[in-house]
């Protein structure tokens, strides 16, 4: 019977536990949006410095990097052991890695007044960063389409050429003899 209460009272702390973390990632998400996009806007503001072509290469360069790694890392991960477990850390590996992505993109698409600030800090210091982070993230993604197209065509014709390599040798083997028992 102590098992049964103690298996009850160790539920309970657990959802005590879950409920508190759920509360602080809450609270951590909410300062973050107040935060984040404008900390980030001055962040890329002082690389580009005001200056167009600065904005569009670097924001080529963090879009492609910053596209790629995260996705090329999780596949790896996922690939290696394929557990709930492994694919939750590549999961949070992939978004600690999209992270200046993922930041530029709450910028864009926040609704939010840290969002707006980030906004008119990206369009004075950065002109040009959200359009190359863009086209970078687009050619990461055509890259990496390209590369699952090579790596899925490569699998089947190595698996066509195995099949066809099979059905030669069974043609080409001499029949088995069915009466070399009768004679």
């Amino acid at each position: 019977m102590s098992t049964e209460v103690d298996r009850s009272a160790s539920w309970g702390r657990r959802a005590l536990w879950i409920g508190a973390g759920l509360v602080v990632l809450a609270i951590a998400v909410l300062g973050a949006s107040a935060t984040v996009p404008r900390w980030w806007a001055h962040r890329v503001g002082a690389q580009v410095d005001g200056s167009i072509t600065q904005g569009t290469l670097l924001g080529l360069v963090y879009g492609f990097v910053f596209t790629f790694l995260p996705i090329i890392v999780f596949v790896l991960i996922v690939r290696w052991r394929r557990t709930w477990k492994t694919v939750l850390f590549g999961l949070v590996v992939a978004l600690v890695l999209a992270a200046p992505n993922l930041m530029t993109l709450s910028i864009v698409v926040g609704t939010g007044n840290a969002a707006h600030a980030g906004d008119r800090v990206l369009d004075v210091e950065a002109p040009a960063f959200r359009g190359g982070s863009l086209a970078g993230a687009i050619l990461a993604g055509l890259l990496l389409a390209g590369i699952a197209y090579l790596v899925i065509s490569r699998e089947r014709a190595h698996s066509s050429a195995h099949r066809a390599r099979t059905e030669r040798d069974e043609a080409l083997a001499p029949p088995a003899s069915q009466d070399e028992g009768e004679g």
